[in-house]
């Protein structure tokens, strides 16, 4: 059972999550309307997802975001594990397919994700996370919250040129991981 000082804590935490979904929201539901581009079924559209995203933060969150872009480093770990519960939820209807290659440019506007591409690009994540946590991040705030560089560096506590070597050379790591079948 919670003491008072932790479910003080906890409901701070949530009225903090409250208020920068609030602040977030249209932002959010861009990104998310642009992570979904392109699926053949959006049984998980993009109000959906950033809902699923808030509702995952608001049970889970262990800590107060400390500022807006800490939040929203926080909603594109959410975001994208919602996206990868439905991927798999629908990989498991469907079974089967070849790992496919998935394209990362500097935005997610032109993301065309499909479930599959999405399983593989999640895949890749974490063996990429395995060898470079901070490239993995990194990809993460990039592609997931659609963060520039500049707030990308603010959050890893690196220089801008740094975020945008690990960029190229994460980009090229992931694309010879996601070409080569396992």
């Amino acid at each position: 059972m919670a003491g008072p000082q932790e479910g003080g804590r906890m409901r701070e935490a949530r009225e903090s999550v409250d208020a920068f979904m609030a602040a977030t929201y249209d932002e959010l539901r861009r990104l998310a309307a642009r992570l979904r581009k392109g699926e053949a079924s959006q049984t998980l559209n993009p109000t959906a997802l950033v809902n699923e995203a808030y509702l995952k933060l608001s049970a889970s969150l262990p800590e107060t975001p400390a500022s807006q872009l800490h939040f929203k480093r926080i909603a594109a770990r959410a975001m994208r594990q919602v996206l990868v519960e439905a991927a798999r939820r629908r990989k498991a209807l469907k079974r089967g397919g070849d790992r496919p290659l998935v394209t990362l440019d500097d935005g997610v506007a032109s993301a065309e994700v499909r479930s599959e591409e999405l399983l593989a690009l999640d895949e890749a994540l974490e063996e990429l996370a395995r060898l470079s946590p901070r490239q993995a991040q990194l990809v993460e705030y990039r592609y997931f919250a659609g963060l520039g560089s500049a707030d990308v560096a603010e959050l890893l506590g690196v220089s801008e040129s740094t975020v945008l070597r690990d960029w190229r050379i994460a980009r090229a790591w992931l694309a010879s991981r996601l070409r080569t079948p396992s």
